[in-house]
């Protein structure tokens, strides 16, 4: 039987959504709703807000209260229409792409969140080996080669393999409590997938895409907490969403906030 997924595509939507027009066209937007957060109420202003962003695949996301109407969201999007616009016209027209990666120094590659700079070292003393620190990304090599862009995409492949592999198991652990109907720890394995982070089999199997390491913490959270989700709950019913939005109240700004980066957290 077929497995449940996270797409990673950043095309990927909220499950609240509305329109509005703006002269013969049609826009769309998704909605996420805060979780309520007793902390703001000493400064309602800011919890009243209603934030917009456009994001380069076009896609237009309004962060809201908890309670806002949707009344009250259409009418904050009709005000910032025409921006709304020019800004989904300006990414419509750019080409933007990710470019492939060169394994070079000075590329930029990322772990949990933060972004690194690589630095590719040949030393014939070392061991070749990966190592973070100050900063920095270091690759070193015995010596410069002909295939060497192939052994340092390598020796990262295998630096980050390790590092999903202890990362995921700790925050596996952290929050298997709030998921009350997971009985011991479930079986996960790690591997690299172009268009998912993660999947929950049929029989309770949890499988993690290695990439995911170079995301937040909480993002990572969110990913884990999904595929948890699932062994209760095999599809995306509204059962599902209720039980993920129980353990996570603010799972769609860090969905989200993990769609915005998708394409250089897999890009390779």
């Amino acid at each position: 039987m077929r497995s449940k997924s996270i797409a990673a595509e950043i095309q990927t939507t909220t499950a609240e959504r509305g329109c509005f027009s703006y002269g013969a066209e049609i826009i769309h937007y998704d909605i996420i709703r805060k979780a309520e957060n007793t902390k703001l109420q000493s400064n309602r202003k800011q919890a009243r807000r209603v934030v917009i962003k456009v994001h380069p695949d076009q896609r237009v996301v309004a962060t809201v209260p908890f309670d806002a109407s949707d009344e009250s969201i259409k009418n904050a999007m009709i005000k910032r229409a025409r921006w709304i616009w020019e800004s989904i016209t300006e990414f419509a027209s750019q080409k933007e792409y990710v470019m492939p990666r060169q394994y070079i120094s000075g590329e930029t590659q990322f772990y949990l969140g933060r972004r690194y700079v690589l630095k590719v070292n040949f030393d014939v003393e070392q061991v070749s080996n990966v190592k973070l620190h100050r900063g920095k990304l270091t690759v070193t090599l015995k010596k410069d080669c002909d295939d060497r862009v192939v052994k340092i995409k390598a020796l990262l492949s295998r630096w980050y393999a390790r590092k999903a592999e202890a990362i995921f198991h700790e925050r596996l652990q952290a929050m298997l409590p709030k998921a009350s109907w997971v009985k011991g720890l479930p079986r996960f394995r790690i591997m690299a997938m172009t268009k998912q982070w993660g999947s929950c089999s049929t029989k309770g199997n949890v499988m993690l895409n290695p990439h995911l390491v170079k995301a937040p913490k909480e993002c990572i959270d969110y990913v884990i907490l999904h595929e948890l989700c699932h062994i209760a709950e095999h599809n995306h019913s509204e059962r599902f969403w209720r039980l993920l939005t129980q353990v996570m109240p603010n799972w769609k700004e860090v969905k989200a906030k993990l769609d915005d980066m998708a394409e250089l957290y897999l890009n390779e």
